[in-house]
């Protein structure tokens, strides 16, 4: 009787020791991390010139990354723009750029250092080019610049690029029909409002907070680019098939439209890194941009316009597997 109340009180100590146990291990568990351990380390995130919308969008980007990714430390460096981003990325100065869709064509069909290892992560939002004159200028059209002085951006912008092709499609040659001042958004209202220029080109978001301030403090408006010049740039080929014919809402720069809409031409931004960058941090990544678009809409108004079902869409570039595996995770 004894020896058998002893096994029974065995079988009970067992059975009590294999529920702590299997208690501890749903324990150990719930509380153990999921998954690869999250992306750590330092990149660099190359933005655009201050106070233009790359720069203000990567900074407000770089808290939300923070936040998502707070194992990454993010360093932010100031760029001419698209053409110098593409190199820095493509050389490893940069892990994460912005540049538009024109500016990365143009980098491969120049098949220049490193365009082979370049990869979209997603499509942000669109530049609108915008020609700002004072308001009681008798320029009318693009053609009108011959002869006068023309801010079109620093040398490695996206501006650069545009300004460029625009003039040429409108018969002017950069080089020797204007005279080409090569300074960015950070300078080029001032140079406008002492006299300097006698017009500038800009490409980037809408509204633009330096063309923006500009227009609230000096008369000045916008000249239209119709689809008749757009159309020239077309036929050009080449990455030229990246703009699009869009119009600047009335209300953009309400000073300076007085109520009216104004055609312009269009080109999409895209989140660029290279094919080389971890895919767990590209995920991460491309998961933040999507995630903070009212965030940073609040304050940068053209991050409105990122949109997950777009996003996906980087060509010229294929896309990193991160930003693939990213995608794929929130499909419907």
């Amino acid at each position: 009787m004894f020896a058998s109340l002893s096994r029974a009180a065995r079988r009970r100590a067992l059975a009590a020791t294999a529920a702590l146990l299997a208690l501890c291990g749903v324990l150990v568990w719930w509380l153990a991390p999921f998954g690869p351990p999250a992306p750590s380390g330092s990149i660099t995130f190359s933005t655009g010139v201050p106070s233009g919308v790359y720069q203000q969008y990567g900074d407000l980007l770089k808290h939300a990354l923070a936040q998502d990714l707070p194992e990454v430390s993010i360093r932010l460096t100031d760029s001419e723009g698209s053409q110098q981003n593409l190199a820095r990325v493509a050389s490893g100065e940069a892990d994460f750029t912005i540049a538009t869709a024109d500016a990365v064509a143009q980098y491969q069909r120049e098949r220049r250092p490193g365009f082979e290892r370049l990869r979209g992560c997603a499509r942000l939002y669109d530049d609108y080019v915008q020609l700002v004159v004072r308001k009681g200028s008798s320029l009318q059209e693009v053609q009108d610049l011959k002869g006068l002085r023309v801010g079109v951006g620093q040398d490695g912008s996206g501006v650069r690029l545009i300004a460029d092709r625009v003039l040429a499609a409108a018969g002017l040659a950069p080089v020797r029909d204007v005279e080409a001042v090569p300074a960015g958004i950070d300078t080029m209202p001032e140079l406008l409002e002492r006299g300097e220029l006698d017009a500038f080109f800009w490409s980037g978001g809408l509204p633009t907070g330096a063309v923006q301030k500009l227009s609230e403090r000096t008369p000045v408006r916008l000249i239209p680019l119709d689809a008749e010049l757009v159309g020239q740039l077309h036929d050009v080929g080449e990455s030229t098939r990246h703009y699009r014919s869009a119009v600047i809402p009335a209300d953009a720069y309400a000073k300076a439209q007085d109520g009216q809409r104004v055609e312009t031409l269009a080109v999409a931004n895209l989140l660029v890194t290279t094919e080389e960058a971890d895919a767990d941090l590209v995920e991460g990544f491309t998961r933040t941009v999507i995630r903070s678009r009212d965030g940073i809409g609040r304050q940068v108004h053209p991050a409105q316009l990122v949109d997950l079902r777009t996003a996906v869409y980087t060509d010229p570039l294929e896309l990193h597997e991160g930003a693939r595996r990213y995608y794929r995770s929130v499909k419907p």
